[in-house]
């Protein structure tokens, strides 16, 4: 029997996922953002290493392991924090986490580009709900207060967050369940998700260092200071572990599940830490995308089912 305690470590997660969109609004607004991204990673890739350590389950990449690890970090790592520090610039943090629920989306259009998976009618209709609750989102959001152009600026680096996180999962689905050709076992969700934030973190040192040069170094605001500490060690450190061993006793299914959760919290939180509006057309919208998951992703566990069944 699962313990209680991993639905609720997966509920804790979700709400500072959900807590971590106007934590990630504060910081935008004072903080550069490759400034902003590479605070963040330096403290957290330090817990990563810290807690990798004092587990006594470390464990180093192989040379094959490294090139690929690479790659998602850029994905994973540098270039969605770079998407979402500018995205937040410009958006409401409410608006922006139901932006991201938009990942599973790109994350099955591209198996089905390059990995050779179906495309279904039931994906294309779900897919048709997710883009009209995205159309929601961008024509009638109560957020008014942020200029139209400007909000949808914010949505789509937003969007641009969520395609550069699937593109890395793509990759991150093949590097778990395949061993590499010098490796004897696969990587497991918590070596992957460590190693890949280390190699993203060096990639985005470049372009702070670049950014200081052309803006000076940053002296980030107390409430600054919180939200990237909040991210840090709570949105990236601790939420990726608990998730990591969330998809390890439940499963990835079940827990992606909970994923589905943060846009409500982002949206409460925004309301009450920066009084973003709340409306109608916000719980439409959500209705409409995760109606749209569900719909495209049920395929994918009625195959596997299938496929089990025929094998047993």
């Amino acid at each position: 029997m699962v313990s209680i305690w991993t639905h609720v470590k997966l509920v804790i997660v979700v709400i500072i996922w959900g807590f971590g969109w106007p934590a990630g609004r504060v910081v935008a607004d004072t903080v550069p953002p490759f400034t902003a991204g590479w605070i963040r990673y330096l403290i957290a890739v330090t817990c990563f290493l810290i807690f990798l350590k004092a587990s006594g389950n470390w464990r180093a990449p192989t040379k094959a392991e490294w090139k690929t690890l690479a790659i998602i970090g850029f994905f994973s790592t540098f270039l969605y924090q770079a998407f979402f520090m500018y995205g937040m610039k410009y958006t409401a943090a409410g608006d922006a986490s139901l932006m991201i629920t938009f990942n599973p989306f790109f994350t099955s259009l591209l198996a089905i580009i390059f990995l050779s998976e179906k495309m279904t009618l039931r994906y294309v209709f779900g897919l048709i709900l997710g883009i009209s609750g995205i159309a929601v989102l961008f024509i009638y959001s109560p957020n008014v207060d942020i200029p139209f152009n400007e909000r949808l600026l914010g949505d789509i680096l937003i969007a641009g967050s969520a395609l550069a996180w699937a593109c890395s999962s793509i990759l991150k689905k093949k590097m778990m369940t395949q061993p590499a050709k010098d490796a004897e076992e696969p990587l497991s969700p918590l070596h992957l998700t460590v190693w890949a934030s280390t190699i993203g973190f060096g990639i985005q040192t470049v372009p702070f260092i670049a950014e200081v040069s052309q803006v000076g170094i940053s002296n980030p605001s107390f409430d600054a200071w919180v939200g990237i500490i909040f991210l840090a060690v709570f949105s990236t450190v601790l939420s990726y572990v608990w998730f990591a061993d969330g998809i390890r006793t439940i499963g990835a299914g079940p827990a992606s599940m909970y994923v589905y959760l943060v846009p409500i919290f982002g949206i409460f939180s925004g309301w009450l830490l920066l009084d973003e509006k709340l409306g109608l057309s916000l719980l439409i919208s959500f209705v409409l995308i995760v109606s749209g998951l569900l719909i495209s992703q049920y395929k994918h566990d009625a195959e596997n089912q299938n496929h089990l069944k025929q094998e047993s």
